[in-house]
């Protein structure tokens, strides 16, 4: 059961970084599913304070994650329209993906353009804010693809130091 464990774990660590790209998946809170389960074997014990910060840390990011592109638009300019219209932006790259992955990327993008256009911005002011909505989403992507490749790292540090006693027939 505990091998079992380890490459359900480890396959939702990848998807976690996938996830860390794609705004389908909830990329840090799927990788901390995996620090869980190798926390489940019979090996390893992680310490419950370790996994509560784990969590708060993941569930913190992906929080962020929806707030920086609108924190983004403000910083460049941008009105409440314009975080309306970059809010809006990603509901509809989740709800409609039609341009695939790149959708996270312009949806937000042509939401923020939009907002600031009807909200009587000229288009270099709309552009502008449009870019830091641009911005605000890259910065988010990092966070979340930073904190999924650290507990990736943890779960492969983890279970390396484990390796006996999960892989016996190996020692």
């Amino acid at each position: 059961m505990d091998i079992f464990l380890l490459i359900l774990g480890f396959i939702l660590m990848l998807v976690g970084i996938i996830g860390s790209f794609l705004p389908i998946l909830p990329g840090p809170p799927i990788s901390w599913v995996g620090l869980l389960l190798l926390h489940s074997t019979s090996v390893i014990d992680m310490t419950w304070a370790f996994l509560g910060i784990t969590l708060a840390i993941a569930l913190l990011v992906f929080a962020l994650d929806y707030v920086i592109p609108a924190i983004g638009t403000k910083k460049f300019g941008g009105t409440k329209a314009g975080v309306i219209g970059t809010t809006a932006g990603l509901v509809v790259a989740l709800f409609f993906p039609i341009l695939g992955p790149f959708g996270i990327i312009i949806w937000p993008f042509i939401g923020a353009l939009v907002g600031e256009l009807l909200n009587k911005a000229d288009k270099k002011t709309a552009t502008k804010a449009a870019f830091g909505s641009f911005l605000g989403f890259l910065t988010g992507t990092f966070m979340k693809f930073l904190v999924a490749i650290v507990y990736l790292g943890m779960f492969i540090s983890e279970a390396w130091q484990h390796k006996a006693a999960l892989f016996p027939f190996f020692s």
